[in-house]
């Protein structure tokens, strides 16, 4: 039986073979042919990654821009379907600990249990933490494996060094398998931390399926008002690089732990 890393090495390999150029190197060719102005639709196309003024072949996409669009849905499909390697996780020394959900299609379809933990499972944190910290810091997979493997660890080194660079304790990181955000509260309230910060996937879009947000809230609490939370969502390389998000996100640690606050009661 094929494993799901010998799936993704397959993927990832015919991926590589239907986009033989770079959109760069054929951009003018993507484009609708004899366009009433080619410069301005050149400046649009910079301020978006959406597909806009995609040439046509009568009523269809051509056979490039078509192969790009079944490739980036693909890879979003992917990163959606497909855990995070064990290989990965071994990398970065993080413990595994699951939610509620049994497998991913639970996950999809009960969002609610990828809330919650069963009561030894949040022993089993709080023992693995081993004492009292202000952060807990933890990686979950989300809705996109293919982003947290691609930026949780630069994220997750800045953050460590960071913090310890300032003085906060934080916790040994570890990492949530089928994890909601809201898995960050009950997290919070059975280690009393002041601050919990998760990096998680984001859902997968045709721009890029490497996209990871942060989540970090003050004391949080179960049921709590989403407002309560801060987040730095488009962490990829496209858009906020790993390194640069964990700098403002040690900074913005700093300034929960320091005005008792985030979300909307947080000043920034």
């Amino acid at each position: 039986m094929i494993n799901e890393t010998e799936i993704r090495q397959m993927i990832e390999k015919i991926i590589k073979d239907i986009n033989v150029a770079p959109k760069e190197e054929s951009f003018e060719a993507d484009l609708i042919s004899n366009p009433h102005n080619l410069e301005l639709l050149k400046d649009m196309t910079k301020l978006t990654p959406a597909r806009i003024g995609l040439g046509r072949a009568g009523s269809r996409y051509t056979t490039q821009n078509f192969l790009r669009f079944r490739t980036d849905h693909a890879a979003a499909m992917d990163a959606v379907f497909t855990s995070v390697s064990e290989e990965f996780l071994t990398g970065l020394n993080l413990t595994t600990f699951q939610t509620k959900c049994i497998d991913k299609d639970h996950y999809l379809t009960r969002p609610d249990l990828g809330r919650q933990f069963d009561t030894d499972v949040l022993s089993q944190i709080k023992a693995h933490l081993g004492g009292q910290f202000q952060v807990v810091l933890y990686v979950s997979d989300g809705l996109s494996s293919t982003a947290v493997e691609a930026n949780a660890p630069d994220a997750l080194q800045v953050i460590q060094q960071g913090l310890k660079a300032k003085g906060i304790t934080t916790a040994p990181a570890f990492f949530v398998k089928y994890g909601r955000v809201p898995a960050m509260d009950p997290i919070a309230e059975a280690t009393g931390a002041d601050v919990c910060c998760v990096l998680i996937g984001e859902r997968p879009g045709l721009v890029t399926a490497e996209s990871m947000s942060a989540y970090l809230a003050y004391r949080p609490t179960v049921n709590m008002p989403e407002a309560r939370r801060n987040v730095m969502s488009n962490i990829h390389k496209k858009g906020t690089p790993a390194v640069e998000a964990g700098a403002y996100i040690v900074d913005l640690i700093e300034m929960m732990i320091g005005n008792k606050a985030s979300g909307l009661d947080l000043k920034l």
